[in-house]
């Protein structure tokens, strides 16, 4: 009998996160408060985060209408696009640019990033994914790391967003079980679209026409965050779900934040306290503990755009999908 957990047969979620993919994934996520601190000296923050998303998805779609990927034809499919487009980048996009916006770039990457603790008890109690006590022992100290950094930062509204926001993408990411067999290339740059738009009518509302200074400054900045802190990141975080345990996931997201510090260090003149450097070691020995119990550390892998069959999967040099 084949166990299915929300359409994916969960014999097919015993793949390894490729760690090099994994790498650059939380690289770019890290950078992502970088340029959302820049990119506020010239933007209004909802038009700011409205932009991201729509450039993002404006990219993919692109990449959906020359390669012909075919649209999903079932209305729950689009019903479920549509959700988490305002899940994962309405809520997260806002309540993340805000969250920036109110805390030090560091302090709001560790807040924003409390997903593999958040995702634990869902993806068991949902999915039925097995979660160790060795795995929930790490995670639970990496979380702790994460308290330790954030706790001296103090909190206020700023701390509450980037919570939210944390909250919001955990929930993106258990909905991104349900999409199926469809396109992966048109989930994301549909839901991108969708939640972008929701943004701007929002920021209409919020902060009336936008009043953007057009520099170069802006525009690499929003270049970065839109194709590759957006567009691809989200491809590939969206097949990376589909083909791998949450469990043997969530580890990796702990190396956000530390990527989040090190570029306020390098980027903005932050400097770490000795709270600070405890807490990525804490971080960084609760991702080897947990990442050595799920016996990752195999190559990277390759993505391979299905031409017509909907999803998006691995190469592997023994052509085993691993």
């Amino acid at each position: 009998m084949t166990v299915v957990a929300a359409g994916i047969p969960l014999a097919t979620l015993t793949r390894r996160p490729a760690p090099l993919r994994m790498l650059w994934i939380t690289a770019a996520f890290g950078l992502c408060f970088l340029g959302v601190r820049w990119g506020l000296r010239d933007a209004p923050l909802l038009w700011f985060a409205a932009l991201r998303a729509l450039v993002g998805g404006g990219a993919l779609a692109v990449v959906a209408a020359v390669q012909r990927r075919p649209l999903p034809e079932r209305g729950a499919s689009w019903g479920i696009i549509a959700a988490l487009g305002v899940v994962n980048v309405s809520v997260a996009f806002g309540a993340m640019f805000a969250g920036i916006a109110g805390l030090a770039t560091g302090t709001a990457a560790v807040l924003a990033n409390a997903q593999p603790l958040l995702i634990l008890v869902p993806a068991w109690w949902f999915y039925g994914e097995r979660v160790s006590a060795r795995t929930s022992a790490a995670l639970a100290v990496g979380f702790g790391g994460l308290l330790v950094v954030a706790v001296p930062g103090g909190g206020g509204s700023g701390a509450m967003l980037s919570l939210l926001a944390a909250a919001a993408v955990t929930t993106g990411t258990l909905m991104v079980r349900h999409l199926g067999r469809v396109d992966v290339v048109v989930a994301s740059a549909a839901h991108l679209i969708l939640g972008g738009l929701v943004l701007a009518v929002v920021a209409v509302g919020v902060e009336g026409a936008p009043h953007i200074a057009w520099t170069p400054r802006f525009l690499i900045v929003l270049a970065f965050l839109g194709l590759v802190a957006t567009a691809a990141t989200t491809l590939a975080w969206f097949v990376e779900t589909q083909r791998c345990p949450l469990s043997a996931l969530t580890p990796w997201m702990f190396l956000v934040p530390v990527f989040g510090l090190l570029i306020g260090i390098a980027g903005l003149g932050e400097r770490p306290d000795a709270w600070t450097i405890t807490g990525m070691v804490l971080v960084l020995l609760s991702m080897r503990v947990a990442l050595t119990a799920h016996g990752i550390g195999a190559g990277p892998g390759h993505l391979s755009a299905a031409p017509a069959g909907g999803r998006l999967l691995p190469k592997s040099r023994d052509g085993d999908g691993n």
